[in-house]
């Protein structure tokens, strides 16, 4: 196992925070960053901006020019050995004459998966990988996820008061929680590559579910669960275009709707409901690597009955609305506690007046 140094750690961790500010724009690709370190000193930087521009080892080449022959390079994720919208960086740090590549991790895509790594090394350049994996797999855990379970990373965002309630009984849940939660929220929408949400949560809160906030310069894909096509045509989320998931593309509505620019998925199951696991596999071939789930408890519930939650983004107002206001997940009823579902608290932080909560299925 390779021996990293305390210079290497750094200087990782320098390219990991690269990768980071490309948090919001690189989607479908993932989050890279790159430095180059020759006698000690950084010769170049870059991360990946945004896909179809070059990647994170191309901008910190062009940067370090002459001075990156003899250098080692730090890359968050396995360079690419092969020819997509952008030509292999492989390839590329070889020409410049590095002479070490330290990747954090290898590139789970298939059409990498240490390809790379080994071009290197042909080519006389000492490889590693292995630096502060956790942390790069950590940035790119939707990447991960489309490559290694053909599946988006699910993270299902909740918004509720202390005692677990949504909205009240009559249906009303704008707002529970503070202005400061709601704009954490929109951080984390933008960060994803699709959101999605259910026929309920369109007919009682018209949403737009886009990101307002900030300027990320791109709008994730907005998918709705709405089986029997009941989505009206004037309906917020319809402007911008919209894709629509059902279980019957024969209906008079289909027709309507697709007028409206409206995308149709046609995916039933056996209950003539929407197949989610199937619209997951969908969804990670259209690209998208972080699903943000932002529902009412039926679609929330049927998707966390079904294990397809990876991710919970829970925040808590510290306000009570008692038991018969609507609860965060309508699943069936639990008979023995061994049927519960236990999770991971990842993180638990204030905003605002309120807490979010980030917690993993164990």
């Amino acid at each position: 196992m390779t021996a990293f140094s305390a210079s290497d750690h750094a200087h990782m961790a320098h390219a990991l925070q690269l990768a980071a500010r490309g948090l919001h724009t690189t989607s479908p690709n993932p989050r890279v960053g790159c430095v180059l370190v020759r006698d000690g000193q950084v010769v170049g930087e870059g991360w990946h901006e945004r896909a179809g521009e070059p990647h994170a080892e191309v901008h910190a080449l062009r940067q370090a020019g002459e001075a990156a022959r003899g250098a080692t390079a730090y890359v968050t994720l396995e360079p690419c050995s092969h020819y997509g919208r952008t030509p292999p960086c492989a390839e590329a740090l070889v020409k410049a004459g590095v002479a070490r590549v330290i990747a954090a991790m290898q590139d789970p895509n298939p059409l990498v998966a240490g390809k790379g790594l080994s071009l290197l090394q042909s080519q006389g350049i000492a490889v590693a990988s292995g630096l502060m994996s956790s942390e790069a797999r950590e940035l790119n855990v939707g990447f991960v996820s489309r490559m290694e379970r053909n599946r988006p990373w699910v993270r299902a965002k909740v918004a509720a008061s202390l005692d677990g309630r949504t909205a009240l009984e009559n249906g009303v849940s704008q707002w529970i929680t503070s202005p400061a939660a709601r704009r954490d929220g929109q951080q984390w929408r933008a960060r994803a590559c699709a959101i999605l949400t259910g026929m309920g949560t369109v007919l009682a809160d018209n949403p737009k579910l886009n990101v307002r906030d900030f300027d990320i310069g791109r709008q994730p894909l907005r998918v709705v669960v709405d089986s029997k096509l009941r989505t009206p045509v004037d309906a917020a989320i319809v402007d911008g275009g919209v894709l629509i998931v059902c279980a019957d593309d024969t209906l008079p509505q289909a027709d309507i709707l697709r007028k409206a620019g409206v995308e149709l998925l046609c995916l039933p199951n056996d209950n003539g409901s929407v197949d989610l696991p199937a619209l997951m596999i969908e969804l990670a071939k259209l690209g998208t690597n972080e699903l943000h789930l932002e529902a009412g408890p039926t679609l929330t519930g049927e998707m966390l009955r079904l294990r397809l939650i990876d991710e919970f983004l829970l925040y808590l107002a510290p306000t009570l609305l008692g038991s018969s206001a609507r609860g965060m997940f309508d699943i069936p009823a639990l008979t023995a506690m061994d049927q519960r579902m236990d999770l991971e608290i990842v993180e638990v932080r204030n905003v605002g007046p309120d807490i979010r909560i980030r917690a993993r299925p164990r």
